[in-house]
């Protein structure tokens, strides 16, 4: 299912989706110079990163399609932004790859970098979602799960990191700690950013005029 292009907003929409998307390639990259074990989608794009000697951001925009697939078998709602989000992520976290020092042997830092990641990529979550243009592939495939067995966007969003981080460990990928937190708070911050930001993601669609 495609959602409809709201031309006469467009490049504001362009730009709020490009911050998020920023934002979210940022909360990766600082997840992985923490050196604390990285979210469980990095776990599983930094094992195929491994295997295949492509950069991180490359396998995010590989698994992204992959799983885009998956959700729209689920019959959940893409937009343009959704593939924008495949397209753009994984260049933002490999220029912040690139910008962003490994840090090792200080552990407050290395903590309040990982736990600034996960608020992050929360926030990140609800701007780009909240654009209206299609969430992004592991998004949609939230919201589809959300959609289809009725649990809240937090237990929905756990389900999927708790399934994906088990994968990606068995793949040789970089688990941690890091990980088990991120896993257990991610939900909770997309959903608290879901009510901050007043998201509300699968409510009726009003039709406007001028709608293509």
């Amino acid at each position: 299912m495609l959602k409809p292009i709201r031309w006469q907003t467009f490049g504001r929409d362009m730009l709020m989706i490009q911050a998020g998307f920023a934002l979210f390639g940022i909360s990766i990259a600082l997840m992985i110079r923490a050196n604390l074990g990285v979210g469980a989608w990095s776990v599983l794009d930094v094992a195929l990163s491994q295997i295949t000697r492509l950069t991180p951001g490359t396998m995010t925009v590989a698994v992204g399609f992959t799983v885009l697939a998956i959700a729209m078998l689920l019959r959940e709602q893409v937009g343009w932004g959704t593939l924008a989000n495949i397209l753009s992520i994984g260049p933002w976290e490999d220029l912040f790859l690139y910008l962003i020092p490994s840090i090792k042997n200080n552990l407050a830092l290395q903590i309040a970098m990982l736990l600034g990641a996960i608020l992050i990529q929360g926030i990140a979550s609800a701007v780009y979602i909240g654009v209206e243009a299609g969430a992004g592939p592991r998004d949609s495939l939230m919201l589809s799960i959300k959609r289809t067995t009725g649990l809240a966007v937090g237990w929905a969003r756990g389900a999927i990191e708790l399934s994906v981080v088990l994968v990606g460990w068995l793949l040789g990928g970089p688990a941690g700690i890091g990980t088990v937190a991120f896993a257990l708070l991610i939900g909770p911050a997309v959903q608290t950013s879901f009510k901050i930001f007043h998201v509300h993601p699968h409510e009726p669609i009003v039709a406007e005029e001028g709608l293509d």
